[in-house]
């Protein structure tokens, strides 16, 4: 369980990126040689909150994010979903729960994946990027976006989006539910073998 919260923490951490990873050719490099070590942009130049209102807008930002959760919402739901049933069977048939039992299971877990979700509404998610946004972009960088997102190739960018996620999430969740076995079985020996150093170890003199 600890190793999925942790998966859902990193891929919700990449979902909100997304939307800003894809907008990088749309934005004008500078020339300044000094820019990749200072980025922020001086608050003169910095672009306004109407600008980058209307970016989110043109971006589809909130409709991309509330997407882009419910995908990684039932991913996840449906992994866990998956290990428990596979914990039960192997608990034995006496485990097994009742059709009323998994109909209150699987509302129980939809509800506080649902919670979960919803710990950090989208309002506030826009409130927090159009800060970082105005550190990093300059009024023409924001500009240049408006104008591309405006363009049919931006529309068309932004009408893929959803089914590339759509797509990517499961192939990104099996995945790491694939690779992350043989590392637990990498790092259960390393402990095992540090712990085995530990046990022989002698007794610290007093």
């Amino acid at each position: 369980m600890r190793r999925n919260h942790s998966m859902t923490m990193m891929l919700g951490a990449t979902l909100l990126l997304l939307p800003t990873a894809s907008f990088a050719q749309a934005v004008p490099e500078r020339s300044s040689p000094t820019s990749r070590s200072t980025p922020a942009i001086r608050p003169v130049d910095q672009a306004t909150r109407e600008q980058l209102t209307r970016l989110f807008e043109v971006m589809r930002i909130r409709d991309q994010v509330q997407s882009m959760r419910k995908i990684v919402s039932s991913s996840i739901e449906g992994q866990l979903k998956d290990q428990m049933q596979a914990a039960i069977a192997q608990s034995g048939s006496d485990a097994q729960l009742t059709p009323s039992q998994r109909q209150q299971f699987d509302q129980l877990m939809h509800k506080y994946m649902d919670k979960a979700v919803n710990l950090y509404p989208v309002s506030e998610m826009l409130d927090d990027m159009t800060g970082l946004y105005r550190r990093y972009l300059n009024r023409e960088d924001v500009d240049a976006m408006i104008a591309f997102y405006g363009s049919p190739a931006g529309k068309h960018l932004l009408d893929a989006q959803p089914k590339i996620a759509r797509e990517y999430m499961p192939l990104v969740m099996s995945r790491m539910a694939e690779r992350s076995k043989d590392l637990t079985v990498e790092m259960m020996k390393d402990v095992a073998v540090l712990k085995g150093s530990s046990d022989q170890a002698p007794p610290a003199k007093k």
